[in-house]
């Protein structure tokens, strides 16, 4: 089932083959001393829910950036960490 898209707060990644892909962001918490996000690719206005993906965010004044996290142990922890927090 797809999300209609409304009034989300969205960001923008680079995929792997280089393209720009907008996000919503669906959900935030904090782990270990840092904040992160859970983002949604959002296509025609319309939030897809074929993935969750999580980013480190970089929150600074009234904005902030995302950055990927690099370390495939790191991500299954942090994600681990955040599927227990739902329960």
């Amino acid at each position: 089932m797809e999300d209609v898209y409304s009034e989300y707060l969205t960001f923008h990644v680079t995929a792997k083959d280089g393209s720009d892909v907008e996000m919503a962001v669906m959900d935030e918490f904090d782990f270990e001393d840092e904040h992160y996000v859970v983002g949604a690719v959002v296509k025609d206005d319309t939030i897809l829910d074929d993935g969750r993906y999580i980013y480190r965010s970089i929150i600074k004044d009234d904005d902030f950036t995302v950055e990927k996290i690099a370390r495939e142990f790191d991500y299954n922890r942090i994600a681990e960490a955040y599927l227990h927090m739902e329960e």
